[in-house]
This record gives structure tokens, C-alpha cells and sequence, in this order.
């Protein structure tokens, strides 16, 4: 830990609705299992589309948490973002937060896109009329991407400060790494922070298929998602929502509460480049790990399992992998790297959450999730990526990569906790 940073700032609440389940527990026992949580999209017709499989959420009924009322109010992002706020709460043994203690929680949220959704329905409804009268006064709340940590503090009565993050891929890692900044600094006491995405819509998955940055593997959906090996063929996307409870580590104490893992660094940098290619070398994201790793106060090998972005593209994976080897140096061939992607698909600004209640489990549970469908490893990925299996090992610092679109990229480190 830098000498500058005076708070200790601990992991003590984790939600999660992701592919994989409606829980943490869900996800971690298929990180365990090392199952697939892709399959064919139910939620739209892709006859048209290139690409008809997606890591959906299955099973997920928002009535379960919210009124008709609010549930005709709120773009599915946000019902996604609801369903793991209230599971980290729980988890955390938090009751009411009172008005009292209330200004000083944050509420912070990555989101990528947000109502693309609502976007679509309501675009077709005024086209079908011909007229704006049929766009619902909810429309823009609905859609907004500030609307899921603003929904998340209303349900739950946090005043501190409420903020979305937009950064593409790495929406949800910059969130969590601003709120541990702000518990650190002495600005709040604790945070509710993460990333929700639904993006599983007809534009979503044609956007993306546009740029040709999808899967077309149709005939094979679970192995569609291979991050580093050699047949990759484009990233799966993924929705889901994961929300961390960060608090401050005396704050913690005091009350009880259960310490998942202890948030030490955060780096966070711009490659400066490309829309959407990395810079030449992974130079953006080897600053960025670094920065990291410096913030914590470690040094790279003191780094024990590292989640890799690990997206299954021909283009991020070898670069993340060289850029991994010029961090580790000598290392690099020790430290175990997984992409829990193979198993969720790519939830964009939601990625970062889930990876990081990935790193909290990891460290609770002293394993590695696996990377699955790495049957033919690509010669320039020549690490250890945990594959197939999950791995009992000794985890004491994990770190997560999360690159996005833009150039833009950030890298958080939980650790251990220790007295």
C-alpha cells in the first residue's frame, strides 16, 4: 500500500446476476464446474443476425424485486442492477442504512451502454404511430446509464456520491476503483459499487456483429467463448449486473462484518491509439498493470492469479498475453491467468463487477477459476491460464484487466485480508 493512503479499504458484500445464476453462489459453483452459461438468445428473433447465441440471464423475473409499477419504469439494466444490490446488502449484513450514516455511502455503477432496450421499443412505437406521443414520460430515466447507481441509491438510501462510469469494457473496473479511492481518501465510508449491462437486443448483438467483433461459432455456442485459443473467433456477449460492498476497514471492524478481501491498488490508463484497437506491445495496458501493482505496493511477483480481460478476440487476447509477460518478466510463466469469460461471455461495462466478485471468491476460496475451451492454445498465449479446471493454489494477491473501446483501460488488486 502507498504511504500517501491512510484507509484501508476491505470487500465485505458481494451480488450477482449473471449467465451462470441469480446469485454469487450460482456463479461460483459454474467457475468451479467450469460450465458455460451461453447459449441461443431467446429474447429476440435472430434468423437475420450473424451471430444468434449470447450469455442471457436466465430465469430472471424482476417482479421478484420490484413492483409492475417500478418494473414499467426501468430498462432491464437496471432491474439487473436492483437484483445484485440487494443481494450484496444482504450479504454484507447491512440492515437500513440510516440517515445518519447515509451521505456517506456512494453509490457507483459502470454501464456501458445502458436502456439500449428501451431505446428500441420506444423508437418502434413512435414509428409505428407516427408520432412522439407515444413515447412513456419514463423513457429517459430508463434509459440513462446514471440511473442504475441513482435507482441503487434510492432503494437503498445512500447520499453519498452517485455517479456512473462509461468507459466501454472497463466501465465497471474504473467504478470500483473510484470507489476505493473515495473510501480511501476519507471522502465516504463505504460504497456500493460494480456494473450492469443489457445489451442482448437486436442492436447490440448487430452492432456488433457490424464490426465483425462477435462469435459466429452457431453450431457450438458454448464453445464459442475461447479465450487465448488459437481457433478464437470474436467475443460472446454477455448482461448481468455485480454489485461489491467496499467499506472502510475500522467501519468494517466495528460492526461485525464478514472481510471477503482487502482492496489494495488501482491503476488506470489511455493507450492513446485506436477506437478499437490496443496499442502496439499492450504499452497502455503494461502501464496500466503496473501502476497497479505499484499502488498496492507489490511487487509483480508478489501477484498470485490474475483475471484476465481475456476477451476471445484474435486481437486483445495475444496482446494481452504479451503485455502480461512484460509486467511479469520472468514471472510471468508462474502466475496463474484465467478469463472467467469463457464460462459468462463479455457483459462490457458490467465485465469488471462480475471479475471482481470473481477475485473476491478466488481469494475467499484459495482457487483460480478456470478458462474453458482452451483446446489449442495460440502460440503468442504461452502463459499459465488455468485451463479447463479450476485450481486449489495459494491466492493471496489477484488483480483484474479490464480494456475497453477508446483505448481505455484499468486494473484493480484485491489482496488478502491481514490484521
Amino acid at each position: 500500500m502507498t504511504e500517501k493512503r491512510k484507509r484501508r479499504v476491505v470487500v465485505t458484500g458481494l451480488g450477482c446476476v449473471s449467465p451462470l445464476g441469480l446469485d454469487v453462489a450460482s456463479l461460483w459453483q459454474g467457475f468451479m464446474e467450469g460450465r458455460s452459461g451461453i447459449d441461443y438468445i431467446t429474447r429476440f428473433d435472430t434468423a437475420e443476425f450473424a451471430t444468434k447465441f449470447a450469455g442471457e440471464v436466465k430465469g430472471f423475473d424482476p417482479l421478484n424485486w420490484l413492483s409492475n409499477r417500478e418494473v414499467r419504469q426501468m430498462d432491464r439494466f437496471i432491474h439487473l442492477a436492483i437484483a445484485a444490490s440487494d443481494e450484496a446488502k444482504k450479504d454484507a449484513g447491512l440492515s437500513t442504512i440510516t440517515d445518519e450514516f447515509a451521505p456517506r455511502v456512494a453509490s457507483i455503477m459502470g454501464v456501458g451502454v445502458g436502456g439500449l432496450e428501451s431505446i428500441e421499443i420506444t423508437h418502434d412505437k413512435m414509428r409505428e404511430v407516427g408520432s412522439p406521443k407515444r413515447i412513456s414520460p419514463y423513457f429517459i430515466p430508463m434509459m440513462i446509464s446514471n440511473l442504475a447507481p441513482g435507482q441503487v441509491s434510492m432503494r437503498h438510501n445512500l447520499k453519498g456520491p452517485s455517479y456512473t462510469v462509461t468507459s466501454a469494457c472497463a466501465s465497471a473496473t474504473h467504478a470500483i476503483g473510484d470507489a476505493f479511492r473515495l473510501i480511501a481518501d476519507g471522502t465516504v465510508d463505504m460504497a456500493f459499487s460494480g456494473g450492469a449491462e443489457a445489451t442482448v437486443t437486436e442492436l447490440g448483438i448487430g452492432g456488433f456483429n457490424a464490426i465483425k467483433a462477435l462469435s459466429t461459432r452457431n453450431d457450438a455456442p458454448q464453445k464459442a467463448s475461447r479465450p487465448f485459443d488459437q481457433d478464437r473467433d470474436g467475443f460472446v456477449m454477455g448482461e448481468g449486473a455485480a454489485v461489491v460492498i467496499l467499506e472502510e476497514l475500522h467501519h468494517a471492524l466495528s460492526r461485525g462484518a464478514k472481510i471477503y478481501a482487502e482492496m489494495t491498488g488501482y491503476g488506470a490508463t489511455a493507450d492513446a491509439n485506436h477506437i478499437t484497437q490496443p496499442a502496439p506491445g499492450g504499452e497502455g495496458a503494461i502501464r496500466c498493470m503496473t501502476l497497479c501493482i505499484q499502488d498496492a505496493g507489490l511487487q509483480p511477483r508478489d501477484v498470485d492469479y490474475v483475471n484476465a480481460h481475456g476477451t476471445s478476440t484474435p486481437v486483445n487476447d495475444p496482446l494481452e498475453s504479451i503485455a502480461m509477460k512484460a509486467v511479469f518478466g520472468e514471472y510471468a510463466k508462474k502466475v496463474a491467468v484465467s478469463s472467467t469469460k469463457s464460462m459468462t461471455g463479455h457483459l462490457l461495462g458490467a465485465a469488471g463487477a462480475v471479475e471482481a466478485v470473481a477475485l473476491a471468491k478466488a481469494i475467499e476460496n484459495q482457487c483460480a477459476p478456470p478458462t474453458i475451451n482452451l483446446e489449442n492454445p495460440a502460440p503468442e498465449c504461452d502463459m499459465d491460464y488455468v485451463p479447463h479446471k479450476a485450481r486449489s493454489m495459494k491466492i493471496d494477491h489477484a488483480m483484474s484487466n479490464s480494456l475497453g473501446f477508446g483505448g481505455t483501460n484499468a486494473t484493480i488488486m484485491f489482496s488478502r485480508y491481514t490484521e
